[in-house]
């Protein structure tokens, strides 16, 4: 292999990866993907359709081909035909595209059971149809279909046809892995074969992922001399699917130092968009897209990444367009909360880290989620009511719902020292845990009780719905108005957490 080899990149979404169960792209899903390939994402050629599927398909290529003209793109745009004379040549010229990937059957057992013919019958089939494609200004690249098997039970059916094909005038052979049942060391073997029988041929090698080996497979189709490349964004595609093209631009460059066209500051946001219209959910901790992939949990790397980036490599997130995050929970630890404040641009004492620290343990104990975007809500909530000074403390509380009966709570309060307890029952967990308080400041203690003018409940903006809500409370009280906060991942706790912080504000 080269030192420093040039990979050609030809996408098949919205060919291949729309064969994915359940995946169907419209005509204007389609062209905005070709567009985010072509000109955001930079790969070299992108397959869109197969021929004669429907009329939604034909309006598809149209639009994608006309686009594509007005473009100066349009020799980089590829429709998948088949070997049956006129009719897929036609169609797709008809569809204004100029290129042709032409299946053909790549292994003797196809050819002889699927159309029944001998080799010889199938490449005369073969030649007139990339004849009457060149009469028509067309350019033919040539799938060999089930080409791994072929190679490895026929080889000599997959020379005859090369041999036969050689001065036809096709631009590309293209060898899949149509099963998907190659290892990395068989692709290495079978390639080179390749290669070495035919070394002026450009390869190109197309990989299914069924045993989860797409990416090896493709890598190791590149040590054997390869010159082109097929993927999906995100790994779309029949069965298990096709190489992604995420994982193997990551790993052609770090590991292979090969060059390709790929601009990987775009493969995240192309990746997304391609995720919404498939409706395919990227998997959290899928390679480079993946939510969770530049994530740190551990407090150990957070430090580590501190102290000369000890938990680094070479998948720094701003390749892809995306940022390094720390994780918040019971495993996070300062390091990793410092971090998450930095780029808030928060800084707190010790004192305030290790309070901070260990509200966020606590939510983690309960697997709780907690976001970047949640911490200033924590922040606040800890350190602007510490709990040390305060003349109102909740000591415990029990609240009850019953189908068919009032919803009760009960409750133990420290007021300036003195311990209270009151049951009530109310409308809701928190009315009835409001009338136990009023019980004991108007009952017991013959004093005011604010009255609650409003009761709003949020979740902290770019916060999870199983992680926080936010209950901002407005009282009343002597003439004044006033709003208190609650912050915690169950509602009634929230509001029940704004009325003590309300209770201390009127002590004071």
């Amino acid at each position: 292999m080269n030192e420093h080899p040039h990979i050609e990149i030809m996408d098949t979404t919205l060919r291949d990866g729309e064969q994915t169960s359940g995946v169907s792209f419209v005509p204007h899903e389609k062209l905005m993907i070709a567009r985010l390939l072509l000109e955001d994402l930079k790969v070299d050629r992108i397959e869109v359709a197969s021929a004669r599927v429907s009329e939604g398909e034909l309006d598809a290529v149209r639009m994608i081909c006309d686009w594509a003209a007005r473009r100066g793109l349009l020799s980089r745009v590829e429709v998948l035909g088949f070997v049956d004379g006129h009719t897929s040549v036609d169609w797709i010229y008809n569809a204004g595209c100029r290129v042709i990937n032409l299946l053909a059957k790549g292994s003797e057992k196809h050819c002889a059971f699927q159309l029944k013919k001998t080799m010889q019958a199938h490449l005369e089939d073969i030649r007139v149809v990339v004849q009457y494609a060149h009469e028509r200004d067309m350019d033919v690249n040539l799938y060999l279909e089930d080409w791994s098997n072929g190679i490895k039970d026929s080889p000599d059916y997959v020379f005859g046809l090369m041999d036969g094909l050689q001065e036809v005038g096709i631009r590309r052979f293209m060898l899949p892995d149509t099963l998907g049942i190659l290892n990395p060391l068989q692709v290495i073997e079978y390639m080179r074969k390749m290669k070495k029988r035919y070394p002026n041929v450009h390869f190109d090698f197309h990989a299914h992922n069924d045993y989860d080996l797409a990416v090896s497979n493709v890598l190791a189709a590149v040590l054997s001399g390869v010159k082109g490349l097929h993927t999906t964004i995100n790994g779309l595609g029949e069965r298990a699917g096709n190489a992604p093209l995420a994982s193997v631009q990551a790993i052609l460059k770090d590991h292979f130092h090969a060059i390709t066209n790929i601009d990987e500051s775009r493969l995240n946001d192309v990746s997304r968009v391609v995720e919404s219209y498939s409706g395919i959910s990227i998997p959290a901790n899928k390679p480079i897209v993946g939510d969770s992939v530049f994530t740190q949990v551990a407090g150990v790397h957070a430090d580590g990444d501190s102290k000369n980036n000890l938990y680094y490599n070479d998948l720094m997130p701003e390749r892809f367009g995306r940022v390094r995050e720390y994780a918040l929970g019971k495993t996070s630890g300062k390091a990793n909360i410092r971090k998450n404040l930095e780029s808030l641009g928060l800084e707190l004492d010790e004192d305030s880290m290790r309070k901070v620290t260990e509200r966020i343990i606590e939510l983690g104990d309960r697997k709780e989620l907690v976001t970047q975007e949640d911490l200033p809500y924590i922040v606040s909530d800890v350190l602007k009511h510490d709990g040390v000074h305060n003349k109102v403390k909740l000591l415990s509380y029990f609240v009850t719902l019953a189908q068919g009966l009032k919803p009760m709570a009960t409750l133990s309060i420290e007021i300036d020292g003195q311990t209270y307890q009151e049951s009530s029952s109310g409308d809701g967990q928190y009315d009835a845990f409001v009338r136990a308080l009023r019980k004991i400041y108007k009952g017991i203690l013959n004093r005011k009780f604010p009255m609650l003018l409003n009761y709003a409940v949020t979740i902290p903006p770019g916060g999870r719905t199983d992680a926080f809500v936010q209950t901002v409370i407005t009282w009343s009280f002597e003439g004044r108005e006033f709003r208190t906060r609650g912050l915690d991942a169950d509602q009634t706790e929230a509001a029940i957490k704004a009325t003590i912080k309300m209770l201390n504000l009127i002590e004071e």
